[in-house]
């Protein structure tokens, strides 16, 4: 869900404040997210292999009839 744009004014407030306020926790915070993103895009490389090496299967198997 997208939030509006108050509703992100406000986040960025918070979040510049925490930075000012606490910067090591704010810089422990930011990494929270980093993984995740690594394991979202492994897993779609992990598909796109999957795809890729489905359709050479297909044009293999197709070249051979």
């Amino acid at each position: 869900m997208a939030l509006s744009m108050e509703e992100q004014r406000i986040l960025t407030q918070i979040e510049v404040r925490l930075s000012e306020d606490d910067p090591r926790l704010a810089h422990r915070l930011a990494r929270l997210g980093a993984p995740r993103r690594r394991a979202r895009t492994a897993a779609l490389a992990a598909a796109a292999v999957i795809v890729v090496l489905a359709a050479i299967g297909a044009a293999v198997a197709a070249a051979a009839l």
